[in-house]
């Protein structure tokens, strides 16, 4: 094993070790210092520095469909089921497929959709406040109920089953931590979230033959007439799609509140600063989503060879990119360590960049403005009690429980 190898496993072990997810910021300082990482026998590469990251974004031979990895074609011949790694969601296609599903979504999710979600979320808010004021629990009773109760409003999901919902996006979310394809038995966490995948699919497939139905102004109706040209979405599209709003959109959303909190309460001065002037949540959520982003990497396949930098990225070799690493690197932000609202207009990758920009980024900055504007002008003394809780995802890293003093 060369020394670049031995490095480079030292330190995959150190950004994917659960003693880490509390502070995982030391590795990924460590992984964008080292350069990128080169992990042949998994046929990947692990980025770390900005530029780096911005120009696989950008590159014309990056790709967001995994069936045209090494590694995935290794597993496949290995004896994994191809149909594993089959999709419809617009987030693992490449053009043209991409091109013509994210044009029928965006009609449906257009911005005066979003726009006209204002007051709901609002209302939605302060119902969950007073929950957070008998428990003091942030996550529980804020950031994680909010998104998916305003993901299943918006599908038009009875207030009833909105639970299951919550649950079963958190179980599919833990999949994207697979990063190496395998044809070994399931173990007990794929089994449940195989039966999450399976519920939400039946439940979103009933749902859609009932708006086929009887059409009502919800997004599910949307996106069952949505046509472009004379092209509509076909049943399994609509389903992925779903999946792709609860996965997506609920965790990633859940990990921006409470990442943007926490700094916050960890930094002096910052809750004091937002419940004076609600004016300063926009600029608290787009440090946030620089300094402690919701999605910590994200991957592309090398459709042809890519050179990155002083780099190579082999045609079918994955290329991950670290946006925590990223996000923090001093070679493009100043005090890049520091959390700072104030420092003006950055340019950031937690929501991508180019065509697979995240669709969704309209809404997740909504409920994030909402909810800390509510959340800093009704507790504007609350203090940190106790250390937060972290799940064990890797990918989308965020909090269990936050647990404050609101008195």
């Amino acid at each position: 094993m060369t020394r670049t190898e031995h490095d480079s496993h030292a330190l995959l072990e150190a950004l994917f070790d659960p003693a880490q997810r509390s502070d995982p910021y030391p590795a990924y300082r460590a992984a964008r210092e080292s350069g990128p990482l080169v992990v042949p026998e998994l046929n990947m590469v692990m980025f770390g520095r900005y530029a780096d990251c911005e120009q696989i974004l950008r590159n014309p031979g990056s790709a967001v469909d995994r069936r045209k990895s090494t590694l995935v074609q290794r597993a496949i011949a290995d004896g994994a089921d191809p149909a594993v790694f089959d999709t419809d969601s617009f987030l693992q296609l490449d053009p043209p497929d991409h091109t013509r599903l994210r044009k029928l979504v965006q009609k449906a999710f257009s911005p005066k959709r979003v726009r006209d979600l204002q007051d709901e979320i609002a209302t939605i808010v302060d119902h969950q406040l007073d929950r957070v004021a008998e428990s003091g629990d942030l996550v529980t009773d804020l950031a994680y109920p909010l998104p998916v109760t305003v993901i299943c409003r918006m599908l038009g999901v009875p207030v009833e089953d909105e639970p299951r919902f919550g649950s079963a996006s958190q179980l599919i979310a833990q999949g994207l931590d697979d990063f190496v394809p395998t044809p070994e038995p399931a173990d007990e966490g794929q089994r449940q979230r195989l039966d999450a995948v399976r519920w939400m699919h039946d439940y979103l497939r009933e749902l859609i033959d009932q708006r086929r139905t009887a059409p009502r102004d919800d997004l599910m109706s949307a996106l069952v007439a949505a046509e472009e040209s004379g092209d509509h979405l076909t049943e399994d599209e609509i389903v992925a799609t779903c999946e792709l709003l609860f996965i997506a959109g609920h965790e990633t959303t859940v990990n921006l509140i409470a990442n943007a909190a926490l700094a916050m309460l960890t930094t002096p001065g910052q809750w004091s600063a937002l419940a004076r002037d609600p004016g300063r949540a926009g600029a608290v959520v787009e440090e946030t989503l620089r300094w402690d982003p919701p999605v910590q990497m994200l991957s592309r396949v090398a459709e042809r060879e890519m050179t990155i930098g002083d780099t190579v990225v082999p045609r079918g070799e994955t290329a991950v990119l670290l946006l925590a690493a990223a996000q923090r690197d001093p070679a493009e932000y100043e005090r890049a360590d520091v959390f700072d609202p104030d420092r003006g207009p950055t340019r950031h990758l937690a929501f991508g960049h180019g065509t697979h920009f995240c669709l969704g980024a309209p809404l997740a900055r909504l409920e994030a403005t909402t909810a800390l504007r509510a959340l800093t002008a009704r507790f504007p003394a609350a203090r940190l009690l106790g250390e937060p809780t972290y799940r064990p995802n890797i990918t989308l890293r965020g909090m269990s429980h936050l647990p404050i003093a609101v008195d």
